[in-house]
C-alpha cells in the first residue's frame, strides 16, 4: 500500500470536514430540498475537527407533586456538594422528569430539652417548644427552612420529606416545667414549624404538650395553618375558660390555586376559615396572621384576607412581611420563574424595594415589617383594615394560675418501694 505523507493526510483531512457554505445552505432552501447534506464538524485550528459541542445542562430544578421545593440546595455548612452530570446523551432531563413520588421520612430526635428560649426584643414570646423540625406542609417560603442546614440537611425537599420528631415531648416538657424557679410566661407552640402538620394526626405529639400545659395551668399560644386544630378542641376549650390559649390561623390567600402551588399540603384558605369560626363558636380566642405577605402576588388580597377572617370570628389580626433568609431566596427566587415567570422579575423588584436592595434583611425591629415607602403602605393598609373589621382585641393570658400538680410518677414509685 502505498505511504500517505504528513501534506496528504492534511489535505485529506480539509476535504472530508469542510466547511457548509453559508450561500449553498441558503441555496438549498430556496430549491426546497428535503434533505440537506449530511453536517459536518466545523474545522479547527490546523485542519484538525473540533470538538463538537457540549449539551447544555439539564434543568434539574423540576416541581414534585404535593412538594413545594424543586430542588434539594446544598447545605450551607458542608464543604462538598453533589451535582447531576449529563455524559452528553441527554439522558438526565429525561430521568429527572421520571423520578418516583418523594416520600416522608421519619427520624426520631433524641433531644434532651425541648423548651427553647429566645432573647429577641421583636418577638412577643421568650420561649417555644416546636414537637417537629421540618413541615411536611411544603410552604415555599417558609422562613423555617434553613433551620435544617444544622441538622445535616438541605433546606429545600429535605426540609418537607425528612421530619425529626420528638417522642418524648410531653415527658421533657413536663420535666422543665417542674424546675425550682421557673416562672412561667405565655409559651409558643408552633414557632418554627406547623405543630398541625399532617403527621401529628398520627404521632399526636402537640396533643400531648397540651395536655401536659393544660395540667400546669400553662398560657399557651399555637400558630398554625391547620385545620388539624380543631382535633384537640377539648383541650383548648378548657384552657380558654382559665384565659390560658389563644390560637392564630395563618392565612396567605383565598385563592385556592395559589394557595395549592405555595402551600401544597396545607390546609384550603376556605377550610382554615372554616377552623376559625368552630374555634371562636367554642370560646377559644383565635386570630388571623395574614403571612406572608409577598409583594406583586398575595399583597393585594390583605383587605380580603382580614374581612373574611373577621366574618368567620377572628378577633385579632397581624401580618409579617416576606423574608428570605439563606437558601430560601435561590429556593424562592426558582419557584417564581417556574410558577410565575411572567412577575418573577416584578416581585423581586418590589422585595428589595422593602428590603434597602436586598432580598432580605435581617435586623430587629424591621424584619418583619420591611422598610421604605411600599413597606409603609402595607403597614397602613393593615392598622385601616384592622380597625375596620375589629381585628385589635388584646387579650392577655393569665400567667398567674401556673402551678406544679403532684408527680403521681413518683408517687407511684414510692408506693412500689413500699412493698419491699
Amino acid at each position: 500500500m502505498d505511504a500517505i505523507g504528513p501534506q496528504d493526510a492534511c489535505a485529506t483531512v480539509v476535504d472530508l470536514a469542510r466547511e457548509i457554505d453559508p450561500q449553498e445552505v441558503a441555496a438549498i432552501e430556496r430549491a426546497g430540498t428535503v434533505d440537506p447534506p449530511p453536517p459536518t464538524h466545523r474545522r479547527g485550528r490546523g485542519g484538525v475537527p473540533a470538538i463538537p459541542p457540549v449539551p447544555a445542562r439539564a434543568d434539574t430544578s423540576r416541581p414534585h407533586k404535593g412538594r413545594g421545593a424543586a430542588s434539594n440546595p446544598p447545605n450551607r455548612f458542608e464543604q462538598q456538594a453533589a451535582a447531576p452530570f449529563d455524559d452528553g446523551w441527554g439522558t438526565l432531563g429525561h430521568e429527572l422528569a421520571n423520578l418516583p413520588p418523594l416520600e416522608t421520612t421519619l427520624i426520631r430526635d433524641s433531644s434532651r430539652s425541648v423548651i427553647s428560649w429566645n432573647q429577641s426584643p421583636d418577638i412577643g414570646f421568650d420561649r417555644a417548644v416546636n414537637p417537629y423540625r421540618g413541615c411536611e406542609h411544603g410552604c415555599i417560603y417558609c422562613y423555617a427552612r434553613p433551620t435544617h442546614a444544622y441538622l445535616g440537611y438541605s433546606a429545600g425537599l429535605d426540609f418537607e420529606t425528612k421530619l425529626l420528631f420528638k417522642p418524648d415531648v410531653a415527658a421533657l416538657l413536663e420535666r422543665q416545667l417542674r424546675k425550682p424557679g421557673y416562672v412561667a410566661r405565655t409559651l409558643a407552640l408552633g414557632s418554627n414549624t406547623d405543630p398541625y402538620q399532617p403527621v401529628e394526626r398520627t404521632l399526636k405529639l402537640t396533643r400531648s404538650v397540651l395536655q401536659v400545659l393544660d395540667r400546669f395551668n400553662h398560657p399557651v399560644s399555637i400558630v398554625t395553618k391547620s385545620a388539624g386544630v380543631l382535633r384537640d378542641l377539648d383541650i383548648l376549650t378548657a384552657l380558654a375558660q382559665r384565659r390560658l390559649v389563644r390560637v392564630w390561623l395563618s392565612l396567605t390567600t383565598l385563592e385556592p390555586v395559589l394557595a395549592r402551588c405555595m402551600e401544597p399540603r396545607a390546609a384550603t384558605p376556605a377550610r382554615r376559615l372554616q377552623a376559625i369560626a368552630e374555634l371562636a363558636r367554642a370560646g377559644v380566642p383565635v386570630g388571623v396572621m395574614a403571612a406572608p405577605l409577598i409583594p406583586g402576588l398575595n399583597d393585594a388580597e390583605l383587605e380580603r384576607l382580614l374581612e373574611a377572617a373577621a366574618w368567620a370570628g377572628a378577633e385579632a389580626g397581624a401580618y409579617v412581611l416576606l423574608r428570605l433568609p439563606h437558601e430560601l431566596k435561590q429556593l424562592f427566587e426558582d419557584w417564581l420563574e417556574q410558577h410565575f415567570p411572567d412577575r418573577a422579575r416584578h416581585v423581586l423588584e418590589l422585595i428589595r424595594e422593602t428590603r434597602g436592595g436586598a432580598l432580605n434583611d435581617a435586623k430587629y425591629g424591621r424584619r418583619f415589617s420591611g422598610t421604605g415607602v411600599y413597606a409603609d403602605l402595607l403597614a397602613r393598609r393593615f392598622e385601616r383594615a384592622a380597625r375596620q373589621y375589629h381585628l385589635d382585641a388584646e387579650q392577655l393570658l393569665d400567667c398567674s394560675l401556673f402551678a406544679v400538680p403532684e408527680d403521681t410518677t413518683q408517687r407511684f414509685a414510692e408506693a412500689q418501694l413500699s412493698l419491699f
